[in-house]
């Protein structure tokens, strides 16, 4: 009992531990204005010397020379970047804190078929993590659950929030798919033999074929009223047969790619492709099929002998070049930060900055269905801004002064601020 006792109160110590003590913001009270900006719209260029008026949390004018309403708030941006704010996929933010620590880890789900699971259900607004992540002008991730094969739905949530419901921007957006592996592993960590892999491989297939085969009957029975009881994986996956959801198919191998493109167009699924390692080897292929890529190793490591060493840099650009329409991601929780600097990295490789910049915010948006309010600078969309002394994609001259959600201001204290003041005073 007291080894018991001993390990609830570590476990206890440890949440308190990870849990930051940043109060969200506060909503907009009055009309702000930033003024003699560099704003980089996304969608309309780059405006010099330009002004952003929002008010009640969207933007009410963009231009030159604006007239202030009265009782604004003028906030004076000469020499400093304007910029929507950077969307983050496939992250696992506030679903993990330390890996080390069991009872801080809650990113996955027991099992090979798990579409009921909802990644924003255990989703923690506290974590330490998450005010580092918006240091660097990240606002919104995609928090999606981890597991076998199809392992739940995504949500996609702004990160200045009380809880999830307050931070939600989009729940249950679309049901995730780890495409079944196709090749033999020869990694020395395998104990397996390549018999007993192929076998594995051809099984996890027939699961997957499996599931949606009996997740159509059972969207087949409900549409015609035949149901004879409620079953939740199914349940789960509905959106997808009428359109209403999005199936993210998380795919690396050249082989994988093809054999998802085969399985969705059988059905006609609304889909996008996650991870896409190999992307770059079939880029034409993708962009015939009007494929959506969510590029997710843009730091990654050649992942064969005969590949250039900066395969994954030049990647972005290769899909641009052959018109993928595509967005760049940087999946896991704390090292998220670094989305931007991969936008940078992969304009340092052939992208050009705009094209960099829109591959992190405004295509992530129109991928998650929010690019009505979100993605750009534009009249209408939420005033969430991040405004930067330097160049928001490089990792050098980058420096975030302000940051906005919804007009609301956001507070950039974080653990890493935390301690680098601490120790600054250190004899």
């Amino acid at each position: 009992m007291k080894k018991l006792m001993t390990a609830v109160t570590a476990a206890t110590l440890s949440l308190t531990a990870a849990a930051h003590d940043i109060v969200p913001g506060a909503p907009q009270q009055q009309p702000i204005m930033l003024q003699n900006g560099t704003l980089h719209t996304v969608t309309n260029g780059v405006m010099n010397e330009a002004d952003v008026l929002f008010i009640d949390g969207k933007i009410s004018a963009v231009g030159v020379d604006l007239d202030v309403p009265a009782e604004a708030l003028v906030i004076d941006v000469t020499g400093k970047h304007v910029y929507p704010s950077v969307i983050a996929m496939d992250t696992t933010l506030g679903l993990r804190e330390i890996e080390a620590v069991r009872a801080t880890e809650d990113a996955g789900e027991t099992g090979f078929l798990t579409p009921e699971v909802s990644g924003h259900v255990a989703y923690n607004p506290d974590s330490e993590v998450i005010p580092t992540i918006r240091y660097n002008g990240i606002t919104h991730a995609q928090v999606v659950p981890q597991g076998e094969l199809i392992t739940g739905r995504s949500s996609l949530l702004q990160l200045d929030g009380w809880t999830y419901e307050d931070a939600a921007e989009r729940l249950n957006l679309g049901v995730h798919l780890n495409w079944p592996r196709v090749g033999i592993n020869n990694a020395w960590w395998e104990r397996r033999s390549p018999e007993e892999q192929r076998k594995a491989n051809a099984e996890a297939r027939k699961q997957v074929e499996a599931a949606f085969i009996q997740a159509k009957a059972y969207h087949d029975a409900k549409q015609a009223g035949a149901l004879n009881g409620t079953d939740l994986r199914w349940e789960a996956m509905l959106g997808l047969f009428d359109g209403s959801s999005t199936l993210f198919v998380h795919a690396n191998d050249k082989r994988q790619i093809e054999e998802a493109m085969e399985f969705t167009k059988e059905y006609g699924f609304d889909w996008v492709l996650m991870g896409a390692r190999d992307a770059w080897r079939m880029a034409d292929q993708l962009a015939a099929a009007e494929v959506r890529v969510v590029f997710g190793a843009p730091f990654g490591l050649p992942s064969r002998h005969d590949e250039s060493f900066d395969q994954a840099f030049a990647t972005p650009a290769a899909l641009a070049a052959a018109g993928v329409d595509f967005a760049i991601s940087y999946p896991g929780y704390w090292d998220v930060r670094n989305l931007p600097f991969a936008a940078g990295n992969a304009a340092a490789y052939g992208l050009t900055p705009e094209q960099a910049l829109q591959a992190i915010t405004l295509k992530p948006a129109e991928f998650l269905g929010v690019a009505d309010r979100l993605g750009s600078i534009e009249v209408g969309k939420q005033a969430t801004l991040v405004i930067s002394a330097g160049d928001l994609l490089d990792p050098i001259g980058q420096d975030v002064e302000q940051l906005f959600i919804e007009g609301r201001q956001v507070d950039l204290n974080n653990r890493h601020k935390q301690l680098y003041s601490k120790y600054k005073q250190k004899p």
